[in-house]
């Protein structure tokens, strides 16, 4: 929807209230609106940031989530890398819209989210901000897209959020995953791809939520229309906890559950079976009736060990596996298990997406310092007035704002442990020049500290860049890159792997545990040349896995750009445009049989087709 000046907007809006506007008068987005108007009496045109709470107000409201942020704070991580190079913004927010975890994007986009105060701390209710992604969905507990200028208050016309309710191991509501993209050049049809991916995610924080709080329990996955869901019962088989979905497809209620009711009222499987850390078993009604394959997973104290006692396990088995057969890094695995426990700075150097993150604490894990903290910070992310303070840490009352306790830095956080640097390339020279302090005298000063504190930390920096070139035109201070290189691992890109199908393979298996490639969609994998790298490819088997019909990611469902190069190149573009334009009027303008003899996603295809102006039959 183009975006509208803000008068125009206002107007549209009020005109929702006598039902004229031009948008479905039965839609979410003009439902909404007359809430924002009729119950909540807000004013379109008011301008002004959201309602941000302080420091101590954040931790006060996030006291009570902290064991759920906990529980999904790897998906949200997760989430964050792989939609950070489309400049999208992550949240996790309560169920009254305040923002308690955030994870922004990198660069330019960050500087959109910090200047309007999209960050932990804003709230965004729909009672206070009208029609947006976060307060939507929890005010009707759905997933919902809120696009530009389908925003109830004009400022807001620049964002496009996607969002996902969180429901606890009960079914209630417990908060919602928000992500929010300001950049123009996307459609929504990508946003659309987008909030499936976020809701995929958000499926699976509900998941880590319900096994941690029913550690102690059985757990039963059990199929439906509906998608899966999450059962859990005591040794005796009586039910004592059951998710949202599972509520919904066999009829539970919190009574019912409480009442301690037995686990054959519903579902009977051969539980004997149920022996290892998560085995299969055929599913049936209590009519007998077949309810298709589960899984069923003993409690923690119940699971077997995977590990004989007899054969001690190789801290570097993690490494290892993420050497796979690649010869590069076999070689780099061999010489850190060569240094073993010295602790010589690491400098991880790769492409964005290559892992970087997942081999430090692949390192970390290999050290004996694998008891004590891995703390990461991401240079590029972080804005500069932040990092100091995040990094370096400050007494009480060192400047305005501050917590009244102080903060103790991710520094000596670390202290034991090991401290990871990301896109280090990005850190500015202010603060090159502390650091660079701190790994020589091996103590750091927190801002308004009257005396230093000690610490031992391993450093692991990353970078795509080229620090060496950096170093020698003055962009990055040469003594910390040597400090910094006391071994340099170069992560090769997918591309260039060669295990790359083993890797293709495996992503697969986890990404899309429930689906099987054809063997035109595979071709079409092992072809790419991801320029995203391992987060490219997670990304696109993830979505595939959610779109495939039938269990079958075909070529169609795989959302890869055609081209690896720069596609606004006159000559590609052109040459682009005219293939597109005989595969239309080899099949007939039809675009589904075009996307896939091009081995394309049908989303793609119609991306290209409106981006090259091409006219097809209607």
């Amino acid at each position: 929807m183009a975006s509208l000046s803000a008068s125009n907007h206002v107007a549209r809006v009020l005109s929702v209230a006598n039902h004229v506007a031009d948008v479905d008068a039965s839609s979410r987005i003009a439902n909404s609106w007359r809430r924002c108007l009729v119950s909540h009496k807000l004013d379109p045109a008011r301008q002004g940031p959201p309602q941000t709470l302080t420091e101590a107000e954040i931790r006060h409201v996030a006291e009570p989530m902290e064991e759920t942020i906990r529980l999904a704070t790897p998906e949200l991580d997760d989430l964050a890398r792989v939609l950070r190079d489309a400049g999208y913004c992550v949240n996790l927010a309560d169920v009254n819209a305040t923002m308690l975890f955030s994870r922004l994007p990198g660069e330019a986009d960050a500087k959109m989210f910090l200047d309007w105060k999209i960050y932990t701390g804003s709230n965004f209710a729909e009672t206070f901000e009208g029609t947006n992604g976060l307060g939507t969905a929890l005010a009707e507990e759905k997933p919902i897209l809120v696009h530009r200028d389908e925003h109830f208050r004009a400022q807001w016309h620049m964002f496009s959020c996607a969002v996902a309710p969180l429901f606890d191991q009960a079914g209630r509501l417990a908060g919602a995953v928000n992500i929010t993209s300001c950049r123009e050049d996307l459609e929504r049809t990508a946003h659309q791809l987008a909030l499936a991916v976020t809701m995929e995610a958000t499926r699976r924080m509900e998941g880590a939520i319900f096994r941690g709080h029913f550690r102690n329990a059985w757990i039963a996955t059990v199929a439906g229309d509906g998608g899966s869901g999450l059962l859990a019962y005591d040794d005796d088989r009586r039910i004592v906890g059951a998710c949202r979905s599972a509520r919904a497809l066999l009829g539970l209620t919190d009574g019912l559950i409480a009442s301690g009711i037995d686990l054959s009222r519903y579902i009977k499987f051969d539980h004997h079976a149920a022996r290892g850390a998560d085995e299969v078993v055929e599913l049936r009604r209590a009519d007998g009736s077949a309810l298709g394959q589960g899984h069923v997973a003993p409690p923690l104290r119940a699971r077997p060990s995977t590990q004989r006692r007899d054969v001690p396990v190789d801290r570097f088995d993690s490494l290892h596996r993420l050497a796979g057969r690649d010869p590069g890094l076999i070689k780099s695995v061999k010489r850190l298990r060569s240094i073993g426990d010295h602790n010589l700075p690491v400098l991880l150097y790769g492409e964005t997406g290559v892992g970087k993150d997942v081999f430090a604490r692949a390192i970390h894990a290999a050290s004996n310092r694998a008891r004590n903290h891995y703390v990461a910070l991401n240079c590029a992310a972080m804005p500069e007035s932040l990092i100091d303070a995040e990094l370096f840490g400050y007494e009480a009352g060192a400047f305005t704002g501050a917590r009244r306790d102080g903060s103790k830095g991710l520094i000596v956080q670390a202290d034991g442990g090991t401290l990871f640097l990301d896109e280090i390339g990005d850190m500015p020279i202010a603060l090159q020049t502390r650091l660079l302090r701190v790994l020589e005298n091996r103590e750091v000063w927190p801002l308004g500290a009257l005396k230093p504190v000690p610490v031992d930390i391993r450093l692991i920096s990353a970078t795509h860049r080229d620090l060496g070139r950096m170093a020698e035109e003055g962009a990055f201070r040469a003594d910390l890159y040597f400090r910094l290189r006391g071994m340099e691992v170069r992560l090769p890109a997918l591309r260039e792997r060669a295990d790359r199908d083993d890797i293709i393979r495996q992503i697969a298996r986890e990404e899309a545990p429930d689906c099987r490639l054809s063997d035109e969609a595979w071709a079409l994998l092992a072809a790419y040349p991801y320029p995203g790298n391992m987060r490219q490819l997670r990304h696109v088997l993830r979505l595939a896995g959610c779109t495939a019909e039938d269990g079958v990611i075909m070529d169609a469902d795989l959302d890869l750009p055609p081209f690896g190069g720069r596609a606004a190149e006159p000559d590609l573009a052109a040459a682009e445009r005219a293939t597109i334009i005989e595969a239309l009027q080899k099949h007939g303008g039809r675009v589904t049989e075009a996307a896939r003899a091009l081995k394309l996603s049908r989303a793609t295809l119609y991306r290209k087709i409106k981006q090259l102006k091409i006219e097809t039959a209607q």
